[in-house]
């Protein structure tokens, strides 16, 4: 009897993002790192590539939908190179980094076109920190990269103590060539809450109600398991399956859950999707009251 092969992976037409978290470890640490939500950074061991590439392999995607390599800091994978050699031609990929790896090394290793696609932003994504980041450094990479014929920009999180520093930075950059986007902080700092949120109250840190959740994104952690969502996978909740699993299949269905209220900002927060276009919120929340389900909304302002 010959080896039963595992089923291809339909992304369904309604997802906006695929995120490959190859590693949660990071060789920075910043005081407000939102991989430290319940020391996720800790909590997970690694696959090697070649599991990590039958999983992502059968993945059937969409030109404008790529896989996007993150972590963590994804090229800490001892196998990194070879899992971005190794994905299908036609899987766009797409990678958040630090930037802390030798770019010599990175150009040796991973042809321009094959990290590069048409989009309104860069294909390689860089963060800057301050915190624990010199920009010079930063910027001499990303210009030896754009030089090299690399698609890659710099974003930075608009902390409420680094705002002029980032603004500084951003400043230069644009002045050099290098396009520099910003990222909302979200989150706690000095008692306020931060960001733009379809629902305020999914972050509060205080117990709702129980809800039904949809999510738009295909989030595979470290072990090769999938999550409802980002809390789930910061948090070490149990996973809804795992693309290594032959009879896995990936499903846009509303999900139980009874923890909103500790809801990840990733997961909550209103932002532009893969095509820039603002009003996005990654997973779809409806109370759930004697069986009748209603979407839960809120414009309070935060």
């Amino acid at each position: 009897m010959g080896t039963v092969q595992p089923s291809m992976l339909h992304v369904p037409d309604r997802y906006n993002y695929i995120g490959a978290f190859l590693t949660l470890a990071c060789n920075l640490r910043c005081s407000f790192c939102i991989n430290h939500f319940g020391d996720a950074d800790k909590r997970y061991g690694l696959i090697p590539g070649d599991r990590w590439l039958a999983g992502l392999n059968r993945l059937i995607s969409r030109p404008d939908l790529p896989v996007t390599l993150q972590g963590g800091e994804p090229s800490l994978h001892p196998d990194f190179y070879d899992i971005v050699n190794g994905l299908r031609g036609d899987l766009n990929i797409d990678v958040l980094t630090n930037l802390q790896f030798d770019v010599e090394d990175f150009m040796a290793n991973v042809p321009a076109e094959r990290i590069k696609r048409e989009a309104p932003y860069a294909s390689i994504r860089v963060s800057y920190h301050p915190e624990v980041m010199r920009l010079e450094e930063i910027k001499t990479k990303v210009l030896r990269l754009l030089e090299g014929g690399y698609s890659v920009g710099i974003w930075a999180v608009r902390h409420p103590s680094q705002i002029e520093e980032i603004e500084r930075a951003r400043a230069e950059c644009v002045r050099d060539g290098i396009d520099f986007r910003f990222k909302e902080f979200l989150g706690f700092h000095e008692g306020r809450l931060y960001g733009t949120y379809a629902a305020p109250e999914a972050v509060s840190q205080e117990p709702g109600p129980a809800v039904e959740c949809r999510t738009s994104e295909l989030i595979i952690g470290p072990a090769g398991d999938v999550f409802r969502c980002h809390s789930d996978l910061y948090l070490g909740r149990e996973p809804i399956g795992s693309i290594l699993d032959d009879d896995y299949a990936i499903e846009d269905v509303y999900r139980p859950c009874r923890d909103y209220g500790y809801c990840n900002p990733c997961d909550v927060k209103t932002k532009t999707n893969r095509f820039q276009e603002f009003g996005h919120t990654s997973v779809e929340i409806r109370s759930v009251e004697l069986g009748d389900a209603k979407p839960v909304v809120s414009d309070r302002d935060v």
